[in-house]
C-alpha cells in the first residue's frame, strides 16, 4: 500500500461550488476511483488550498491513473471541477495536483 498526499489551490469564488459537487459526487466517478485501487480518499480545505490524501493498493499506479484519465465519466467530472481549481504546477508539467513527500506516518 502506498499513501499519497497532493495539494492544489481553490479559486475562492468557486469554493462553495466545489464543495457542492463533492457533497453529491457522481457514482460512476466514485466507482472508477475504487476500480483504480484508491481507498481512504479524502479532500480537505484550508484557506486557499485543497489537500487530498488517499491510499493506493494496486500494483501499477501509472496504469491505474491512465485508466482513470481515459474514463469518459471521469473526464466530464474533471471538466466540471477543474475550473474551481488552480494548479501549483507549471502549465507544461503534465500535472494538475502537486504531489507531496510524506515525512511522517504513525499507525
Amino acid at each position: 500500500m502506498r499513501r499519497i498526499g497532493e495539494l492544489i489551490k481553490i479559486r475562492p469564488e468557486r469554493l462553495e461550488e466545489y464543495k457542492a459537487y463533492h457533497a453529491d459526487p457522481w457514482p460512476e466517478v466514485n466507482r472508477m476511483i475504487k476500480e483504480c485501487n484508491i481507498t481512504n480518499y479524502s479532500i480537505y480545505h484550508y484557506g486557499e488550498y485543497l489537500f487530498a490524501c488517499y491510499e493506493y493498493t494496486g500494483e501499477d499506479y501509472e496504469g491505474d491513473m491512465a485508466k482513470m484519465a481515459a474514463d469518459p465519466a471521469t473526464q466530464k467530472w474533471w471538466d466540471v471541477v477543474k475550473p474551481c481549481q488552480q494548479s501549483l504546477e507549471e502549465p507544461d508539467s503534465g500535472s494538475w495536483w502537486t504531489g507531496m513527500e510524506e515525512v511522517y506516518h504513525l499507525e
